[in-house]
């Protein structure tokens, strides 16, 4: 099957150091490549596939300084891709809704994968415009806000099965993956720690967008004895820090479409102590790979029975559950219905 992967130009594909979807569309695309498909993939030129790339940027626009508007570049990719729908038997998109005008004309069946969160009002005369086009969702609770949309299918995400090495044994410290910014709550994390007196290690960019909260709001509680801030680490390093965790801390305070450091930190058998908010209760098997907690103090009694937790178990359930190659069958099964 001939198919174009369109990925978001903010990163690279795979992102050099923080970035979800692009790593996701990597993940497919590699697993796509793996089971025979040809892959054409739309993506910023510093990014690596064993398909076909098509450069669309000269780097990851969040990494040039030259980068200029963000939206012109992503309506030139598009053009280019769309130009090329007669190349392919799909399209596969990654960025939103900017690929519904361009999809309408396109001389083949185009889905698009929806990454981020759909609640914002001022999303849905949007969706409403274009309600014919193909969407897959990436949890159940993603597409809560427009239960009448075309939806195709819902596919959690997964990652190559030997990109993490399991890690049965760790080093007593908690962890926290992602950035510092008010809906991911670090400060929540930073409390659970303290009060159960344990070592926390948060591994974090800071947006433009989100530097006044982190000085107003964070960075005073980053000098607690207890709190170790390391700062962002890329792919190499990610092993060792999620694997050598006591337990993942994901104390969101939004409707979180996925979340993908829970099945990384499943990957190394580390257990998620989360909040239920969005696709987390999807996600996490109570007491099999981590545990469900709505306030801090059962965040720290979670901390506390750690150990009940299996950690191969946690691995083999990300085996069965949340893996690139299962990943890359189901999108194959939806390619397949929108030929069909």
């Amino acid at each position: 099957m001939r198919v174009a992967q369109i990925s978001p130009l903010y990163e690279s594909v795979p992102p050099q150091g923080y970035g979800g979807t692009e790593r996701v569309v990597s993940w497919l695309s590699e697993a796509l490549v793996a089971a025979g498909h040809r892959v054409t993939l739309f993506a910023s030129a510093d990014s690596e596939t064993s398909g076909e790339l098509v450069p669309c940027a000269p780097r990851a626009l969040r990494l040039d300084p030259e980068a200029g508007d963000p939206i012109a570049a992503h309506i030139l990719m598009l053009e280019r891709a769309f130009q090329r729908s007669e190349d392919f038997d799909v399209i596969h998109a990654h960025v939103d809704y900017l690929a519904f005008p361009f999809a309408r004309h396109a001389k083949c069946p185009v889905v698009t994968t929806l990454h981020g969160r759909l609640d914002l009002p001022c999303l849905q005369p949007v969706f409403r415009e274009f309600r014919e086009q193909r969407l897959v969702s990436i949890s159940d609770a993603q597409r809560t806000p427009l239960p009448w949309a075309k939806w195709e299918a819902t596919i959690h995400h997964g990652l190559p099965a030997d990109l993490y090495r399991f890690s049965p044994k760790t080093d007593g410290y908690l962890a926290f993956l992602g950035r510092i910014s008010p809906e991911k709550r670090v400060d929540r994390a930073i409390e659970i720690a303290v009060r159960a007196g344990r070592k926390l290690l948060v591994a974090a960019k800071i947006d433009a967008a989100d530097r006044a909260y982190y000085e107003r709001e964070i960075r005073a509680l980053l000098e607690h004895p207890l709190v170790d801030y390391i700062g962002e680490v890329g792919d190499a390093d990610k092993n060792e820090f999620l694997g050598r965790a006591d337990a993942v801390l994901f104390p969101i305070d939004w409707p979180e479409p996925f979340g993908l450091i829970m099945i990384e930190a499943f990957a190394c058998g580390t257990p998620v102590i989360a909040w239920p908010e969005g696709s987390v209760p999807e996600v996490i098997e109570p007491g099999v790979n981590g545990f469900l907690c709505e306030d801090i103090d059962s965040a720290v009694r979670a901390v506390e029975e750690l150990e009940a937790i299996d950690r191969a178990r946690c691995r083999k359930r990300f085996e069965k559950r949340f893996t690139s190659e299962r990943m890359a069958r189901d999108y194959v099964a939806v390619y397949e219905r929108l030929l069909a």
